[in-house]
């Protein structure tokens, strides 16, 4: 066990393929930011569970609910409502929940034009500018600002920018190639990476939505960046660069990581100096509640911000 480093935050995993189990309707390409509206129930119930899980920071649901990829499927007049309902959702479970301790509620900055796409589709200053607009629909009621799955540096580098004149806490993750050495998607390594954003404040340097066996490679060189680190992988079989309109039916789920094999996993990133620890995609609750008891029995504390 580290010494002196005993606090840990633990968020918490994925909702997208957890909500498409429980839903009624089939996935498309807006499936994720329709059910805000068509099953608000199922997203504060999934919230919650996370919560009494063990979870101590929660994302919330508006991972594709982002300008591009609604105007491309012809409802870009859906983005501020959907924006309002992934925070009134993660809120609603919060407040259902209090009693569990105090959660934090990140906001959410996502590939624009997909998952795993290092190449920008537009522009920087269009990215960026857009990457803006989510900010401002977000950050008066979110806790923290998450650049999340980016996978280049330039990507990254928008992203963080918008997120840092928030002036909320930036959490920045990025996304890294399934096999070879360390690098993000793009083939950068995570030290180029994190000289892009030379002069951009960050509360954290993460990796997710890859292999924990990618997580567990990138780890030391994550952590010789110096300030708080964190990790939280998916548990589905490698893929590639996900299609501009596909549906997440394209994922499947491993049978190898299961909630205690996972949990070893993110033991092991703690062990190595990870202080953020949860799940991605086709990571539950159930995942998070058995990392939380593991993380308890081995004598660390789950906390919504990071202790020194």
């Amino acid at each position: 066990m580290m010494r002196g480093m005993t606090n840990i935050v633990l968020t918490d995993g994925g909702m997208g393929q957890e909500l498409l189990r429980r839903s009624k309707t089939p996935p498309t390409p807006l499936w994720s930011a329709r059910v805000l509206l068509d099953e608000p129930d199922l997203v504060r119930a999934l919230h919650a569970e996370f919560i009494r899980a063990g979870a101590r920071v929660i994302t919330i649901n508006a991972y594709a609910a982002t300008p591009e990829r609604l105007a491309r499927e012809g409802a870009p007049e859906m983005f501020e409502p959907l924006q309002r309902r992934a925070i009134d959702l993660a809120m609603a479970a919060r407040d259902e929940v209090q009693g569990d301790g105090e959660v934090l509620i990140a906001g959410c900055l996502s590939p624009l034009f997909g998952s795993y796409q290092p190449a920008l589709a537009i522009s920087f200053d269009e990215t960026l500018a857009i990457y803006r607009r989510i900010v401002a629909e977000q950050a008066d009621r979110v806790d923290l600002m998450l650049c999340e799955t980016m996978a280049s540096a330039e990507e990254a580098l928008a992203a963080a920018t918008a997120a840092s004149e928030s002036g909320k806490p930036v959490w920045l993750s990025w996304t890294l190639a399934d096999e070879g050495p360390p690098r993000l998607r793009s083939g950068e390594t995570l030290a180029e990476a994190s000289a892009a954003l030379d002069g951009i404040e960050l509360a954290a340097r993460l990796v997710n939505c890859s292999r924990p066996e990618a997580v567990d490679a990138a780890l030391p060189d994550l952590v010789a960046l110096g300030g708080t680190v964190g990790a939280y992988a998916n548990a589905f079989p490698a893929v590639g660069a996900l299609e501009h309109g596909g549906t997440v039916d394209v994922l499947g789920v491993r049978d190898d990581l299961g909630p205690a094999t996972y949990a070893a996993f993110a033991m092991g990133w703690v062990e190595a100096g990870a202080r953020i620890v949860g799940g991605c995609c086709e990571v539950g609750p159930e995942h998070i509640a058995v990392l939380r008891d593991r993380l308890l029995e081995s004598g660390f504390t789950t906390v919504a911000a990071v202790v020194a």
